[in-house]
Parts: structure tokens; C-alpha cells; sequence
């Protein structure tokens, strides 16, 4: 043999050489082992012979191998992000030769804690401070006294939330602290993100990959990792290919958009309908259109006037150097203000109460963002001789708003429909625009397009078409129901339907009433119960009212295996109904509080009992 040994002397080259020629295959197999043992701190065991050949020599190099442990990368998600940065993770670890199990909490036995050994959480926060609907349960497991002591587990928490609500980042805390009580340890710090995750979480991911890469490097035969640390595939995309996402939205052309609500209605809801031919893009009912705004051009020409600025005055952004004036349209929020502007704006005005405000408590400091917008603070707290570069430094990336689909691609090929409330409200004597929604209603033209991408909800699907199903849903949130319909129906489903829909008024509000009616005649929708709160004065009447008028038969639909969905209002409505669903549960059911709540329980464990709430 002859090969280059520049580590080894002449003398130590020469015995190798001897010893090569004198030792048959088992025996440099048995070597090869115990030098590798030898390498890595270790000695060949003293039982050990030469004599037994190679099952020996794998024993040995079994013993010196470096000690391997699971990795889990478990994952609660509200839109989808945790997902995405859960699959980062995972292609990360895989480039290092470290194979990670992927799962989401809503699937994963929370019993299995007990024989995990490296666990990273990704997770949301959904609304104020609780977790991801679909992932209550594990939350509850976790919080409960049957989580076991898990002194062997080491653990990293990456935390998504939203700044601007009280309870930030709650979930992930939650998680963080509870992992630590039960006896895990930190690979890494949990780390908070806001809307704007993307930075944070690549370089979290990057921190644990640099703490879990092996010493001898990846393992042959597995993709190697990118220099900071993330697969090159790690968008879950293979490279080259040109699927529209999140970051590569399509520009999808408006086929329709239209009122739908009538005359004298007290809101403004709209169908509106968009192109997806040659985007590639593909739905299931009860996934998400994410949709790219702009922001309100009259509100980006005021905010600038007030600054006393020019539209013009190019400003950094990660897209590089852009006009001021594009930058406040496109890209960056100028409405909710956070408490990264907050800190921002206290130290260049220097006003007292936004510096008493910055160490408030997060309750107070939440309802005065409630009641101030970013111009809102430009106009109380004015900083004279600001720069542009100076003032976006404190504003978070403009985000993309995600609307419940309200189509089927069988029954509308290339299309995708959306139920659009435009949110419309005054402040401080100024009418306001949902940032969206306000975008959406200009979409008139015959050639306004709009940037979108679809996002998958594996959390609010159909079951099999002979499964009976009940549709609970107030105002909007009826969308989603009408993209099941029309599955069903292209499907010829013989599975059992039943809708509450409720609304202000029955004249007015009657969201897609003859579609409902023609498919109660037809025999694809079941039953269908309607509330609607503003038509008498007292007692106002809800969708939960009239699901308690129907209880006898919502609870037989339930023994009888049905699903049961809930879409919209996450504050009100949703608790409404779960209160009224556990009454229910109880009375027919014969169970006392406690029992009927469980029984609710094993539905979402289930996957029965299915939440889209906002």
C-alpha cells in the first residue's frame, strides 16, 4: 500500500508497514477498531483478542464510538411558522448526521417525555397567552401532575409571539420553565421572537447545531450543513425549484370582489376571488391564503408629512437601500405600534410618559398600544430633525394576514375565494383601516393583482366523506364551511352536515344565503341553524344558543362519531360555544362538570373536535 502519512515518523511508518504485512483480514479489521478507540480517548476492552477477528473488532469500535442520543423536535403551531421552523431544524440537524423525529404536539403522546433526551420546542402563542389550539392538550399534560421527572433530558425552547399583546411569548415560557421544574437542562437559552422571527430563529438554529454537530463531523453520506449552520434545503423546497411561499409569493390576478353584504348592513363584507393558474399552488379545504398588503398610500403620505420628510430619501431595509415613501407602503408596519417602537420613539423624543410608559406593566403598556397607532405616537411625541433611516429603525417588517379559504380547486379549478370583513373604525377622530382588509377592498381594477401564498392547516380538515360533520361559525367564519360544501358535493360525500352560522341580521348579513339554501335543497347540507344577535333587542341570540335549543341532537350526532368545527371569533364565540358544547355533553351525557370537560378533551385528542379561531 502506498499512501501519504505526514503525521507519522519514519520509525512509526516502518512498524505499521511490518505489522500490515504480518495480519490477515479479521485481524486489520480488529485493528482498525482499536485504533479508532484510540483516537477517541478509549483502549481496546481486556477481553478482547485478536484472535476473535472481526465480530470483535466491531465490538470494539461499537465501544468507541461517541454515545449518540435521540433528538426530538417537537413543534404547536397557529399559522404554520413553527412548522417551517421546526423542518429547518430537523434538515439542519440531518446535515450534521444527526436524524431528528419531527412532531407536532397535537400528535405527539405526551408519555413519551419520560424517553426523550434532547427536545426542542418550537411554538406559538395563540392570542392572549394561551397555546396553539391544537396543541392544549400536550400543554395540559405537561402542566399536570402525571408529566414525569425528566432528569436525563436536555431541551431548547424557541418562543413565536407577537409583541404587541400582553401575554408575549407565553406558550414557549410555559414550556421553558415547566421542562426546567421537572428536572431537563438548557442546550440553549429559550428565545422570545416577535412577528418577525426569521432572524432569531436561524440563528437559535444555528446556536444548537453548532451544540449538537458531533466531534468526528457529519456522517458519511449526509448532506453537510450550509456555513451558518442550516441545510440548503432547509425550506423545505429543493434547490432550484420555483414553488410560490411565503418568501416568493404570487402575484395573483382578482377575478372578482364584491360586496356580499346588503343594504343597511353595519359592516362591509366582501368575496373576493383570485387567479392561481400557473402558480403551481394547490389547496385542501381548510387551509389559508396568505395574502401580502400594502399599506394605506393616504396613511404613508400623512405619516411622511408629519415627519417632515421626503418620499424620496432612500432608507436601508433587508432588500437593500428603497424610497422612504416605498418602504412605509411595502415594507414595514405602520399601524400596531410595539414595544420595539415604543423604546425607540421614548429615547428620541425624551418624553416623560413614554419613559414611565417603557416600565409600566405589560397590561398597561398593551392598552395604550390598543389606543396608539406609530402616527399616533409621531403626532403626541414629535421629534424634531429626525432622519428617515432614524425613524424606520424602529419599525417591525410589514406581515403577510392569512384568510381562511372559501373554495374548493374541484369545484373552482385555479381559484381561490376569500370572505373579507373590512375592518373599518375611528381613533382619536381619524377613521382607521384594517392594514388587509383595507388593501383588499381597493383590489377593483380590472387588472389589480395581489400577492399570495397558500398555507397548509393539517388542523381543520375534512374527515372521510361518510363522517358526519357539524359546522359552528359567526360572521366570516362561515368561509372555510362553504369550501367544505362544495368538496363534498364535487365529491358526492354521503356523510351527514349540519351548520350553525350566525350574524348581526338576517335581511343584511345572510353571508352566501342562497348557496346555503340550494345546498339544503340538494340534500348535501343537512341541517342548517341560523342566529342572528341584532334582529330583536333582548335576549340577543348566538350561535350557542342555538346549538343548547339543539342540544339533544348535537350530542347524538356526537356518540354517532361526528366532527365537530368551530371558525372565527377566539375571545367570545369560541369560548361561548365550548361552554355550551360542556353542558351539553354534561346533561346528555349524564356527567358532571369535570367528566364532560374530559369528554371534550378526547375529541380534540381525537382529532374531533377542531378549532380555526382568531
Amino acid at each position: 500500500m502506498s499512501f501519504s502519512s505526514p503525521t507519522l515518523t519514519t520509525d512509526q511508518r516502518a512498524q505499521v508497514d511490518q505489522l500490515a504485512t504480518s495480519v490477515d483480514r479479521e485481524q486489520a479489521i480488529w485493528l482498525s477498531g482499536y485504533f479508532a478507540g484510540v483516537a477517541s480517548g478509549g483502549a481496546a476492552p481486556a477481553n478482547v483478542s485478536a484472535g476473535n477477528g472481526a465480530a470483535q473488532a466491531s465490538a470494539v469500535a461499537a465501544a468507541a464510538a461517541p454515545t449518540t442520543r435521540t433528538l426530538t423536535v417537537l413543534y404547536g403551531t397557529d399559522t404554520g411558522n413553527s412548522r417551517e421552523v421546526a423542518g429547518q431544524l430537523a434538515e439542519a440537524a440531518k446535515g450534521i448526521g444527526v436524524e431528528a423525529n419531527v412532531a407536532d404536539m397535537a400528535d405527539y403522546k405526551p408519555r413519551q417525555l419520560k424517553d426523550e433526551q434532547d427536545l426542542l420546542v418550537v411554538t406559538a402563542t395563540h392570542g392572549e397567552g394561551d397555546p396553539p389550539p391544537a396543541a392544549v392538550g400536550f400543554f395540559e399534560f405537561l402542566a399536570g401532575r402525571k408529566a414525569p421527572k425528566l432528569p436525563d433530558l436536555r431541551f431548547s425552547v424557541l418562543a413565536l409571539g407577537d409583541s404587541t399583546y400582553e401575554h408575549y411569548c407565553s406558550a414557549g415560557k410555559q414550556v421553558d420553565e415547566r421542562l426546567e421544574q421537572l428536572g431537563g437542562t438548557r442546550l440553549a437559552d429559550r428565545v422570545d421572537c416577535d412577528v418577525d422571527y426569521e432572524d432569531d430563529a436561524e440563528a437559535w438554529v444555528a446556536d444548537l447545531i453548532a451544540k449538537l454537530t458531533p466531534t468526528e463531523g457529519p456522517v458519511v453520506g449526509q448532506p453537510a450543513a450550509s456555513p451558518n449552520g442550516v441545510a440548503a434545503s432547509a425550506n423545505g423546497v429543493a434547490a432550484g425549484a420555483s414553488a410560490h411561499s411565503k418568501k416568493h409569493p404570487f402575484a395573483a390576478p382578482i377575478l372578482d370582489n364584491v360586496v356580499i353584504t346588503g343594504r343597511g348592513s353595519s359592516k362591509e363584507t366582501r368575496h373576493i376571488e383570485v387567479s392561481l393558474e400557473d402558480s403551481g399552488l394547490t389547496y385542501e379545504p381548510g387551509d389559508a391564503l396568505g395574502v401580502v398588503p400594502q399599506n394605506d398610500p393616504e396613511l404613508v403620505g400623512a405619516l411622511i408629512e408629519q415627519l417632515s420628510l421626503s418620499a424620496d430619501t432612500p432608507v436601508p431595509t433587508k432588500q437593500g437601500e428603497i424610497p422612504l415613501g416605498e418602504a412605509l407602503t411595502r415594507t414595514f408596519e405602520i399601524t400596531a405600534a410595539t414595544p420595539r417602537f415604543l423604546e425607540h420613539w421614548a429615547e428620541l423624543s425624551g418624553a416623560k410618559e413614554l419613559a414611565e410608559l417603557k416600565a409600566a406593566d405589560a397590561k398597561t403598556r398593551t392598552a395604550f398600544f390598543y389606543d396608539h397607532h406609530v402616527g399616533d405616537f409621531v403626532r403626541r411625541f414629535p421629534v424634531a430633525g429626525l432622519s428617515a433611516e432614524q425613524f424606520v429603525a424602529g419599525l417591525r417588517p410589514l406581515q403577510p394576514r392569512l384568510y381562511s379559504i372559501a373554495s374548493s380547486l374541484t369545484a373552482a379549478p385555479d381559484e381561490a375565494h376569500l370572505t373579507v370583513s373590512t375592518v373599518q373604525y375611528a381613533l382619536h377622530g381619524l377613521d382607521r383601516t384594517g392594514v388587509a382588509s383595507g388593501h383588499l377592498a381597493t383590489l377593483t381594477d380590472e387588472d389589480a393583482t395581489v400577492p399570495v401564498y397558500v398555507q397548509a392547516n393539517e388542523h381543520f380538515r375534512l374527515p372521510a366523506d361518510d363522517v358526519p360533520i357539524i359546522m359552528v361559525g359567526a360572521g366570516t367564519g362561515v368561509a372555510p364551511y362553504r369550501a367544505f360544501m362544495q368538496e363534498r358535493e364535487a365529491r358526492g360525500a354521503e356523510g351527514r352536515s349540519w351548520l350553525f352560522f350566525g350574524e348581526r341580521n338576517f335581511r343584511s348579513d345572510f353571508l352566501y344565503q342562497v348557496e346555503w339554501q340550494q345546498l339544503l335543497k340538494d340534500g348535501v347540507l343537512t341541517k342548517l341553524d341560523l342566529a342572528f344577535s341584532r334582529d330583536q333587542r333582548t335576549p340577543k341570540t348566538y350561535v350557542q344558543h342555538r346549538l343548547k335549543k339543539q342540544s339533544a341532537e348535537v350530542y347524538a350526532w356526537l356518540e354517532d362519531g361526528a366532527r365537530i368545527y368551530v371558525c372565527g371569533d377566539a375571545n367570545a364565540m369560541a369560548p361561548d360555544v365550548h361552554r355550551t358544547l360542556a353542558e351539553i355533553v354534561a346533561e346528555h351525557g349524564g356527567l358532571d362538570a369535570e367528566a364532560a370537560e374530559e369528554y371534550l378533551s378526547g375529541l380534540k385528542r381525537d382529532h374531533r373536535y377542531l378549532l380555526d379561531v382568531y
